[in-house]
């Protein structure tokens, strides 16, 4: 059985293992409350993070976290149950769709947006590339009956859980009865989403003291940082290494893919797509929110060109001039770029399917 810790104590932690090695580990082994007693509640700190953005009214719990688990693995929400949370969204690439530059959904038809990694994704205020969901939750709501994904009407979802012999009474553990709703599931997955806390990379040891960076990764860092010439920090903030803004950085899919603008209505937002975290890029190829750059090779000499101008492009693309790396400063860039890979998130058994292996 799961440790359980009361309801009224606040776990403050460092990585995502502590975190969740009550919580997660056991998969659907959380014993349900008696009716009427809520579920344990806990909280995510993490050292150098700003807090964690957590909806008053979908706390995170150890049994919402077993649950969302589950329903993330499942593919019981899929219209022929061949496709899960997880289909588009696999641990070992970081949470993103095993280098495929257009996801496909369980009719065979392709997205036209790179399926986004999710990587510390509790702290993001807006979901998508452009933004059009403003938390978790309602994210989590668009995938099932999506056509194009896993194309399944709630009403029949709600039911398929509804008359499992196990569901109802994770849901009654979760959020203390056993009626499945659609905010119930979105909230649930949102719960286990919450989880996905990545800050155990070489960078993050390194500035722990546990391990020193090689020569080129070093210098890598102080390019990455350096203002006015390379600009990567302020799109990509130590951290989180995103500002989770909205940035139109000269990409020529502006004339074609409004982005935030689709959403805001503002002219001035034309080609703004969400910065993404730079953790673990190494694993999350291919790059963009169309998947154009097949290698961070690619991307790197993107910004050295400098991109495409358009009314709406960011001044820090230096266009028409480009940043002009030198082949040992791309070198040591790269380099840097990959101290941001987490074995540790990518291999974490408390985000693994809690199913058993076929």
């Amino acid at each position: 059985m799961c440790r359980v810790i009361p309801r009224s104590a606040r776990v403050a932690i460092a990585t995502l293992s502590l975190a969740l090695a009550a919580a997660g580990g056991c998969g659907n082994e959380v014993a349900p409350p008696p009716p009427g007693v809520q579920p344990d509640t806990f909280s995510i700190r993490v050292a150098g993070f700003p807090r964690m953005l957590v909806p008053d009214d979908n706390p995170t719990s150890h049994q919402g976290v077993a649950l969302g688990r589950r329903l993330f693995y499942d593919p019981i929400l899929s219209g022929d149950s061949t496709l899960s949370c997880a289909g588009c969204h696999v641990q070992s690439f970081a949470f993103s769709d095993r280098g495929t530059r257009f996801s496909t959904g369980i009719d065979g038809i392709a997205g036209s947006r790179n399926a986004p990694a999710l990587i510390n994704p509790g702290w993001s205020a807006k979901q998508f590339w452009d933004g059009r969901m403003p938390d978790l939750e309602r994210q989590a709501l668009e995938p099932v009956p999506n056509p194009i994904e896993m194309h399944l009407e709630w009403a029949e979802g709600v039911r398929r859980l509804q008359r499992h012999t196990e569901y109802p009474e994770l849901f009654r553990a979760a959020f203390s009865t056993t009626e499945v709703t659609p905010l119930r599931v979105a909230q649930a997955i949102a719960q286990f989403e919450r989880t996905m806390v990545s800050n155990h990379s070489r960078y993050d040891r390194s500035l722990r003291g546990e391990i020193t960076l090689t020569e080129s990764e070093r210098r890598g860092l102080i390019l990455f940082s350096t203002n006015e010439r390379f600009e990567c920090v302020h799109c990509h903030i130590p951290g989180l290494f995103t500002d989770r803004g909205f940035r139109n950085n000269g990409l020529d899919s502006v004339f074609t893919d409004p982005g935030l603008s689709a959403v805001t209505n503002n002219p001035n937002d034309r080609g703004k797509f969400k910065s993404p975290t730079l953790r673990n890029i190494a694993l999350t190829a291919p790059y963009m929110h169309d998947g154009r750059f097949a290698t961070l090779d690619e991307v790197i000499e993107h910004y050295n060109r400098g991109g495409v101008y358009s009314p709406t492009v960011d001044p820090l693309m230096h266009l028409g001039r480009g940043i002009r790396f030198s082949p040992q400063e791309k070198a040591d860039l790269l380099a840097f770029l990959h101290t941001l890979t987490d074995s540790a998130f990518v291999n974490d058994p408390t985000l693994a399917s809690p199913f058993p292996t076929p």
